[in-house]
């Protein structure tokens, strides 16, 4: 572990000064085609129960940052952390105790949930595939519950859920083994604005019911509003602002911040 980095106690997850280059393609002239970066020298730290807002239009960097912190791809520099432990990419087993603490909540909820699969068999998974233990029937209905749905969708096929169902069934699989933090791609993207609101407050609820952690990753920094303590601003693969959110809606201090708030009329006139 790097010796110069000291883990604070009321840290979960931190970035440390990472940098991910753009793939490039076989060339037989490579020193003409300088490095790309995706991120750079990129550092951030994810308290425990705080909820997080990433904000940045397409291209930024999101994404990548997300995957990376998620163990999904290799980074060429710097290092993660998640309660003081290294994490990178591995087999199953290898990342198993980090599943069990950080669990993802996809951008597309209907493309991750097999059409032909019942719901209790999605739910129950991630409790087979992270070892939990216990019988796990009582805990499918309460994850159910949990995100306003009635038991009687378990028996029901993925393929049967509107937009709005199949985020919900997605957010239950991923509560459903308690993780200390959740990451949150862009979930509501592909909703209408009455379930986009719905949503919102779902995640708000069981954020502060569970004492989870969020990370919410947008290109909507309306989202963010009444829902995340804090925000980071991302632009070219950097953090150019990290504050809370009430401040950072009102007295933006970056330019590309501004111009973010210019594209969401009215928003300032939300509270947390």
């Amino acid at each position: 572990m790097n010796s110069s980095f000291k883990f604070a106690t009321h840290d979960f997850i931190h970035v440390d000064n990472i940098t991910k280059y753009r793939g490039r393609a076989v060339s037989p002239w490579p020193q003409n085609a300088p490095k790309s970066a995706i991120l750079e020298h990129l550092s951030l730290t994810l308290r425990r129960h705080e909820r997080v807002g990433l904000v940045g239009v397409s291209g930024c960097g999101k994404s990548t940052l997300l995957k990376a912190i998620l163990a999904l791809e290799h980074i060429d520099n710097g290092t993660i952390y998640c309660d003081g432990k290294i994490v990178t990419p591995g087999s199953a087993r290898s990342l198993r105790w980090y599943r069990r603490r950080v669990q993802y909540l996809p951008q597309e909820p209907a493309s991750t949930l097999p059409p032909l699969m019942r719901i209790k068999d999605i739910l129950s998974e991630p409790l087979r595939r992270l070892s939990h233990s216990g019988n796990a029937l009582p805990d499918l209905a309460q994850a159910l519950e949990q995100v306003e749905l009635s038991p009687g969708f378990l028996d029901k096929p993925a393929g049967s859920l509107s937009g709005g169902q199949a985020q919900r069934v997605a957010l239950a699989r991923a509560l459903i083994i308690q993780p200390v933090f959740l990451l949150a791609d862009e979930p509501v993207s592909g909703l209408d604005l009455p379930l986009r609101e719905q949503i919102k407050s779902l995640l708000l609820r069981v954020a502060e019911e569970n004492r989870m952690g969020l990370l919410l990753v947008s290109h909507d920094i309306s989202m963010l509003a009444g829902l995340c303590e804090r925000t980071l601003v991302m632009e070219a693969g950097k953090i150019i602002e990290d504050r809370p959110t009430q401040q950072l809606l009102h007295l933006p201090h970056h330019p590309h911040t501004r111009q973010l708030l210019k594209a969401v009329p009215g928003i300032l006139s939300t509270r947390l």
